[in-house]
């Protein structure tokens, strides 16, 4: 199928790094002298008039000056000149090496052990840590004979046992954004490990990573000259090493000699580390800086036949509910070693094209619910439940790839916070078209089409604006919107709303709940809706479910529990909702719950 864009849409802007960098002097300036020295190093053959292993006698300790020795001559009656560009090859050869060794091991396996379950982590933290003890420098020197004294294979050898340093980096730095709500909606939408793995996880940390394997870059060409200076190695391959070990001899009486390889060890050493402190810079925009979530992320359920009492049930009267939810327990361990439940055996029933509000104060375990049915909650909790289906599929079933063919398909989520569930340094339309081409397959024309389609028929008024917009550039309204249109892509059975509009004003509040409501009702939808304000409940709700310390206290239609409440609990939450006409009297402490009033509000 043939679709066309329209031409503004194809100019998708990207952030443009290397601007950025140009605007710090200090790495500019780091860059101009480090390019000066390796244009020098690659044009040796043409600048030196010598071998940098040639030898005559005139020039023992030629001064400086002397024609055709620019820099003058060693003990040895070499070209120092010469040899000094023939090092800074060396050098350089050096730091890819160990540098690249230690990425192409560090990266992968910090993405994989960070990302992973706990099992997997322990053991790939353990042998790192292992691997991290031995000590770098006597094994290189152990190592000399093995390599039959090439630096370039013990460069490699350096860059192994280098490696755990990345991995930690790496994988303490998954660990944190893994975290975030943008990665949570990621894995909503359908994106395999390794996509979000490398597209969303890995730009996040690389200003780090850069600025380490910069620092890593200067380590190497120290560490091989001084291998170099301790005679490991060929004679035969120049080194600023092998050249200050011949300097020191004659320190007493040329020491110039020693001046020149210390000053390109310190331009080189140093300049590495400014450029990387500039990448990271401008890799790590502040303006784009991720927000960090409060919600951590990939669960690990697990699915136990031990029984516990059951709450108050919600139940349909139909024969096959959509989301059937059974005694559900969601716990966690805590410092005793204890488990401590913040779901206390919840059941509850979502028949087709309906719309539930699971209601509740914060800590009610409202979201814990929600995200349980999603399979977010994080890899320590434990999920336990007599039934626990959607669609017919057990959610408890322990199958990673069940799950995530179910949020492809069936499921889908609207977070709270729509800025930080939106990856800051992608466009609004390459997140969009990840999403669809993930859950919908098809050519990325095709998505974009479905994304301009999507973000019109959410509202908003100028798609192709907002589809090449970074997240930065809209408004929290049209970011809700945007996230509501990824949602509906893939034309889900069940859509999660947690607290859609709390971090919204009044009026777009009110255009997002009409929102929800003309998708439910032309995409027939069920909608399990999270939130603590009942007004909201009344807008949208068919069936309320009231949650209080993770037990359901009072379910059933919302204009019922709106006029005939029975607990005490529910009655506060009615007699909290405000409009012009309404004010707050004294509260009346209950017996039932002494850290909450009854709440005897006037009308």
């Amino acid at each position: 199928m043939s679709v066309l864009i329209p031409d503004s849409v194809e100019n998708i802007r990207r952030p443009n790094v290397f601007r950025r960098l140009l605007g710090n002097p200090m790495a500019v300036g780091s860059m101009v002298l480090i390019a000066a020295v390796i244009v020098l190093g690659l044009l040796a053959p043409v600048l030196s008039p010598h071998s940098p292993n040639f030898s005559s006698l005139d020039a023992v300790n030629a001064p400086v000056g002397t024609p055709g020795y620019l820099l003058g001559g060693d003990s040895s009656g070499r070209d120092i000149f010469a040899r000094l560009l023939a090092s800074v090859n060396t050098a350089m050869l050096s730091a890819i090496t160990g540098v690249a060794v230690a990425l192409l091991i560090g990266i992968p396996f910090g993405l994989i052990s960070g990302y992973a379950k706990p099992r997997t982590d322990s053991v790939f933290s353990w042998v790192f840590n292992l691997l991290m003890t031995f000590p770098a420098l006597v094994l290189l020197i152990v190592a000399f004979p093995i390599t039959g004294g090439s630096y370039v294979v013990m460069m490699a050898i350096f860059g192994f046992l280098f490696s755990p340093s990345i991995f930690r980096l790496v994988r303490n730095l998954v660990v944190a954004v893994k975290r975030e709500l943008y990665i949570d909606a990621a894995r909503v939408s359908g994106l395999s490990t390794a996509r979000i793995l490398r597209r969303h996880i890995l730009p996040a940390v690389r200003g780090p990573i850069v600025i380490t394997a910069s620092f890593l870059a200067g380590v190497a060409i120290a560490v091989q000259a001084g291998l170099a200076f301790l005679g490991l190695g060929t004679n035969d391959v120049p080194s600023f090493g092998s050249m200050t070990a011949d300097a020191f001899a004659n320190l007493y009486v040329y020491p110039i000699q020693f001046l020149w390889p210390t000053i390109m060890l310190a331009i080189l050493s140093g300049g590495f580390v400014l450029i990387g402190n500039g990448l990271r810079d401008a890799l790590e925009d502040s303006s784009l800086a991720p927000t960090k979530a409060l919600r951590p992320s990939n669960p690990e359920a697990r699915h136990a036949t031990a029984r516990a009492p059951h709450g108050p049930a919600q139940t349909s009267e139909g024969p096959s509910p959509l989301l059937r939810i059974r005694n559900l327990r969601v716990s966690y361990p805590t410092t005793g070693g204890q488990m401590k439940q913040v779901v206390n055996g919840i059941s509850l029933d979502l028949n087709a094209g309906g719309v539930l509000g699971l209601i509740g104060e914060s800590g009610s375990g409202k979201t814990q619910t929600a995200f349980a049915v999603l399979g977010l909650l994080t890899q320590e909790a434990r999920v336990e439940a007599d039934e626990f289906t959607l669609d017919g599929h057990d959610l408890l079933s322990g199958d990673a790839g069940d799950l995530k063919r179910l949020r492809t398909s069936l499921l889908a989520y609207v977070p709270q916070e729509p800025m930080s569930n939106l990856a800051p340094s992608f466009t609004v339309g390459a997140q969009l078209v990840e999403g669809i081409r993930a859950t919908k397959g098809g050519t990325k024309r095709e998505a974009r089409q479905l994304a301009l389609d999507l973000l019109r028929r959410v509202g908003i008024v100028d798609p192709a604006r907002t589809y090449r917009s970074y997240p930065h550039e809209i408004s929290g309204g049209m970011a809700q919107r945007v996230l509501i249109a990824g949602a509906i892509a893939a034309g889900p059975r069940l859509l999660i709303a947690d607290e859609p509009t709390t971090a919204l004003d009044v009026t777009v509040q009110a255009e997002i709940l009409d929102l929800l409501r003309n998708l439910q009702t032309d995409l027939s939808m069920s909608v399990l809706l999270v939130t603590h304000n009942f007004g909201v409940v009344a807008d949208l709700c068919d069936e309320v479910a009231v949650m209080r310390s993770g037990e359901i206290v009072e379910a059933g239609s919302y204009r019922n529990l709106y006029r005939h409440a029975e607990h005490v609990y529910t009655k506060q939450l009615i007699g909290a909702i405000l409009d012009e006409d309404t004010y707050r009297t004294d509260p009346v402490a209950t017996s039932a719950y002494p850290d909450h009033s009854e709440g005897s509000v006037g009308r």
